[in-house]
Order: structure tokens, then C-alpha cells, then sequence
């Protein structure tokens, strides 16, 4: 039977647990809790999660990265953005295990806002592994496959493109970066018919490619290519002249656009 990362009651189910860790990651994660409690503090800081391979237990020594969401509350500030990124520096210098990370910031209001329902508060709820302070899950609710959570997760694709073509970022993590949101995008473009949820690249991208069967080469060109990351400029030409264009088109027919954010 196809595991389509629902509970029983249909529901996408939490995707991830600190049980999950896998060992040669914890004493990364512990020094990411610490971190974390030392420099923001119960004045700024609400809760702190982690998400991405890790604590789904799939994370790769050397190649995968420490992905990580701060709630504080109230809005971040400059400073509130400085200190997550010296702490963010630290822990990668410090722990090899990892290809680098990400700290995300928001405030409590947001993420249990009316707007970021079913974006960033859908990704705290069933995205995000609780490492510190209480669980903002608690406060939202509970999450089906639908077009309106693919509309507000993804349904803004077009407002991407622009910016990917202008960008002088290192072509291997811009890279990386475009082929995961592409892939991702697909997937959840496809995801209410589907009737499931997943984060493996790998499988979301052959999930896409079998209701769109013209751009299953390249979609798992794109999921490669988040998992390897290389530079090829033609590669970017690819996502960003071609891919990205036909299926931020596509998900505007079939759901519609993502609310605008201020």
C-alpha cells in the first residue's frame, strides 16, 4: 500500500520527530536548542522547530542541511535577522555533518494568522518538528490535500521567475534552490488529485510526472539536481525559460493564485 502521508482520518499527518534523528545528526541538533535558547532568549523567542530530512530521518552526512524556524513575539527585526545568521554560521562551521542551513523567522501573529493559514501556518503544523517552547500546532488546525493548501503554498511561482533570471547567487545553491521549489511546485500542483502529501523530491517528482508525462524528464532532472547540486547555467536556462514558466501557468489554471502578501 502507498504510504500518501495521511492519518486515519485523512488529515496530512506531522512528517517529522526528533525520535527520527538520525544519531550522527543529534549533537548538531543539540547544539542548534542551545544556540537558539542563548541567543534569543524567552523575551524574543516563542518556539523553535525544526524541519526538512532531518527530522524525517533521510538527512545525508556532508550533503544535507540544518533547516530551522524561529516564532517570535513580535515581528523580526535587523537584529533578530543578524543574530540567526551569526548563529546560523556557527553551527554549520561547527558541525561538518551539514551542507549549510536556514534559519526562518516569523512572529506568532503570523503564523497563526487568517492569512498564512494554509502556508505558514500549515507548514508549522504538519512540516514542522517542535524543538523548543510550546507548539504553535496546537493553535492551528488540522490539514487536508486540497487545491485551496496548493493554491496558498505554491501559487506563487510567477512571482519567482523574475528573480531567479536576475540573481547572482552562486549558480550551484541557486540552482538547488530553483530545481526544489519547481519540484515541490509540481507536486503539490498535482497533490489534491493525488490525495496525499509528501517531501521526498524524488518521489514527488515522478507523482508529478505521471499526470504530466511530456515533463517527467525534466521534473526529475530538477529533483537530481536538489539533491546534487551543480552550476550548469543551462540547467538554471531550463527552469527558469521553460519549466518554471509552463508550470506556473499550469497551476494558475488549475488553482488559481496565492493571496498577496503585504
Amino acid at each position: 500500500m502507498i504510504d500518501k502521508g495521511l492519518d486515519q482520518q485523512g488529515f496530512i499527518a506531522r512528517e517529522g520527530s526528533l525520535d527520527r534523528v538520525p544519531a550522527l545528526f543529534g549533537p548538531l541538533v543539540e547544539a542548534a536548542r542551545q544556540g537558539i535558547a542563548d541567543t534569543f532568549g524567552p523575551d524574543r523567542l516563542h518556539s523553535a522547530y525544526l524541519y526538512g530530512s532531518i527530522p524525517r530521518g533521510t538527512a545525508r552526512p556532508g550533503r544535507s542541511d540544518l533547516d530551522l524556524l524561529l516564532a517570535l513575539h513580535r515581528p523580526p527585526t535587523p537584529a533578530d535577522r543578524a543574530d540567526a545568521d551569526a548563529l546560523e554560521a556557527a553551527l554549520d562551521a561547527a558541525h561538518p555533518v551539514v551542507d549549510g542551513g536556514g534559519i526562518l523567522l516569523a512572529d506568532t501573529a503570523t503564523l497563526l494568522g487568517e492569512l498564512e493559514r494554509y502556508d505558514l501556518g500549515w507548514f508549522t503544523a504538519c512540516l514542522c518538528t517542535p524543538l523548543l517552547g510550546p507548539d504553535l500546532a496546537e493553535r492551528l488546525p488540522r490539514y487536508r490535500p486540497t487545491s485551496l493548501l496548493a493554491r496558498e503554498t505554491n501559487g506563487d511561482l510567477a512571482l519567482a521567475l523574475p528573480r531567479w533570471r536576475a540573481s547572482t547567487a552562486d549558480p550551484r545553491a541557486l540552482n538547488r534552490g530553483i530545481s526544489r521549489r519547481l519540484v515541490r511546485t509540481a507536486f503539490t500542483l498535482v497533490m489534491p488529485r493525488w490525495g496525499g502529501w509528501t517531501s521526498d523530491l524524488t518521489a514527488s517528482a515522478e507523482i508529478a510526472g505521471g499526470y504530466y508525462p511530456e515533463r517527467a524528464g525534466q521534473l526529475r532532472t530538477a529533483a537530481r539536481v536538489a539533491l546534487d547540486p551543480t552550476g550548469d547555467p543551462e540547467l538554471r536556462r531550463m527552469f527558469t525559460e521553460d519549466l518554471g514558466p509552463w508550470l506556473a501557468a499550469e497551476y494558475t489554471a488549475v488553482h488559481g493564485v496565492k493571496a498577496p502578501r503585504p
